[in-house]
Formats: structure tokens, sequence, C-alpha cells
């Protein structure tokens, strides 16, 4: 009885500290999240300042290099994607003219096919309506204040990465290395997988704007972009993506040729980025089931947006190391992995098979 009452005990405190926890994320989003970008990107660029660092460059100088280097190159790209967004706002009213016209022909076409009359037809609302662009326009500015919140937070951390490496061995204290492999290990993980999604983000956008391109769609630029920075997002980006890709395309094009060869190649590419580019590029230091990364995709977009979705993955994956190295705690990090358990049945049967062939081949 005591057993079981110290059990309940302890799963209550711990729901109540996850309860807790899910409130101090949603609640301190405005700093948690920029300050967690702010990691992410120092452990990428860290490979970049590092490099200056090591040709006798004083520390500060090195990271205001590097921090200067990606700004221009991501400002250039912000540059031509606002130029692009701008010319297809200036489209949006022909856009609506045309999405108006073929919706009317399609239900007109499917009233024939099911006989419906004209008039039981649902009616075509705008879909374009503007009534809460002064919303969109205040998360805007919202979210580009985290932006420039985010490189301070990188120098920091940048600059003074041996006063926190200084800072976990006097919390370790010598006693347990595990914990500094723990710090190592998380470290590599999270590099890794930031420089690995940053190069399959550029092939990926190569690839889309090469397809955009030559297929004749006005803003391949703001597509192949749109495309490959939601393919951050596992399963549920590419779908949104390519959904909003295709329509556009269906709504600028007279024929359904464009709209279907531009599923059918947005398809092949997503083919070659899962089975060929990421498993090179990113490789499998993340090593989640899929059911977890649909979990933290939903979690992390209910407490952070977008950030939520991308940062979650990889957070997550920093805890399964955790659990993993506590072995009270092993299970649970078992759970969150993707190693299938060896069916011994199985595995006898496909020795037994091979065995067999080799015999015949000796005979």
């Amino acid at each position: 009885m005591a057993t079981s009452s110290a059990r309940l005990q302890k799963t209550a405190y711990f729901l109540i500290i996850m309860v807790i926890v899910f409130w101090i994320l949603n609640v301190g989003s405005f700093i948690i999240v920029p300050l967690i970008w702010g990691i992410f990107f120092s452990f990428a660029l860290f490979p970049l300042s590092n490099w200056l660092e090591e040709k006798r460059i004083p520390r500060g100088l090195a990271i205001v290099i590097t921090l200067v280097l990606v700004a221009g190159i991501a400002s250039y790209i912000m540059y031509v994607m606002f130029n692009q967004v701008m010319n297809l706002i200036l489209d949006v009213p022909e856009i609506k003219t045309s999405f108006n016209s073929k919706v009317k022909v399609y239900f007109a076409a499917m009233g024939r096919i099911f006989g419906l009359e004209s008039n039981s037809l649902p009616e075509i609302g705008d879909f374009f309506a503007t009534e809460k662009l002064d919303e969109t326009f205040l998360g805007l500015a919202k979210s580009l204040t985290l932006a420039a919140i985010i490189p301070f937070f990188i120098f920091l951390m940048l600059y003074y990465k041996d006063f926190f490496l200084e800072f976990l061995k006097k919390v370790s204290s010598g006693k347990n290395q595990s914990f500094l492999n723990w710090i190592d290990d998380s470290g590599k993980v999270i590099q890794s997988y930031l420089v690995g999604i940053l190069i399959v983000t550029g092939i990926v956008s190569i690839m889309s704007g090469m397809v955009f391109y030559f297929l004749g769609i006005k803003y391949y630029i703001l597509f192949a972009v749109f495309i490959a920075v939601m393919n951050l997002i596992p399963y549920v980006g590419v779908i949104i993506s390519s959904f909003l890709v295709v329509t556009y395309v269906l709504l600028t094009t007279d024929s359904l040729f464009y709209p279907f060869m531009t599923l059918f190649l947005l398809w092949i590419i997503q083919l070659t980025e899962n089975n060929l580019i990421t498993p090179i590029v990113v490789g499998s230091k993340v090593k989640l089931n899929t059911l977890v990364v649909i979990l933290a995709i939903i979690i992390g977009g209910s407490l952070w947006g977008v950030s939520g979705m991308i940062l979650f993955i990889p957070l997550i994956g920093v805890l399964k190391i955790t659990l993993d190295r506590i072995p009270s705690l092993a299970p649970y990090g078992y759970l969150l992995g993707d190693k299938f358990p060896i069916n011994e049945k199985n595995e006898n049967y496909w020795k037994m098979m091979w065995k067999r062939l080799r015999i015949k081949k000796e005979a």
C-alpha cells in the first residue's frame, strides 16, 4: 500500500512539474525562443569562428566577421525575397479573379456530374480578405524584433564559450566524467544537425529553383526558398508548401500540365532529399521515431509556432541523449528512439535460409 502511494505521489509530482515547465515555455517564449535560436546558431557558427581564431584573429573580431558574413548572405536573400513578395502582393487582385472564376467552373462541373442545381452550389467568398492585415504586420514586427536579438545571443555565447565550459566543469566537480561527455555529445548533436539542415536547405532551394525556373513560374526564387524552409518541418511542411505552390501554378496557368508537373517534380525532390541528401549530409544524429517527431511538431507549434516546430526536434534529441546516460531513465530514452527490437524468429529464419543457399552453392 505504501509503495503504490509513493508511486502515485511521484506521478503527481511529475505531472505538476510538466505543467509548470510547459507554462514557463509558453509565457516566456519571447525570451526563451531567441535564446535557444542563439544557442543553436552559436553551435552551427562555431567552426567558422574557431577557424578565424586559429588564424590569430582576436575572438571578438572573429565572431563579428562571422556574423557579418552570415548577415550579409541572409540580408541579400531577404532583399530578393522582399522584392518578390511585394510583386506577388501586387498580383493578388488578378490571382483572386482567376481563383473565383476557376472555382465556379469546377463547382459547375461537379454539379453537372452529381446532378446538382446551380442554386444549390456554395457561394464563393473572398478568400483573399485582408481584415487581419494589421495583426499580420504586428506579428511580422514581433518576429523581426526577435530576429534582431538573436545575433547578440550568438555573439555572447561564442565569446564566453570557455567561461561556460569552465562553469560546467565546476558543476561536475570532477566527480562524474559522464556529465562532461553528455555536454560534448549534446553539442555535437546540435552542431551536426544545424549545419546539416542548413546545407540541405540550400540544396533543396537550388533544386526547387531550377524546377520552377524551367517550368516558367514567375516568382521561382520566392517559392524555392519557401519550399526549402518549410521542408525543415518534417512531414507537415512539405505538404503545406507543395499545396500552396501547386495552387498558385494552377491559378496562373491555363493548362493542367504545369500544376501536375510541378507536383510530380516536387515529389521527386522530396524523395531525393529524404532518401539521399539528408542521410548523407545530416546522417542519423537525431535518432527519433516518427511518432515522437510528430508529437514534437504539434507541441512545439502550439507553444512557439514555427520556431517550436523546428527547435523541438533537436531539443528532444538532446533529451534522448540525457535519458540514455541515466540508467534509471534509459528505457524512456529507448522509447524516444527509432531502434526496433530484433525479432529472433525472423532472424533465425533468415540465417537458416542463408545457410541453405550457401550449402546449395557449395554443392
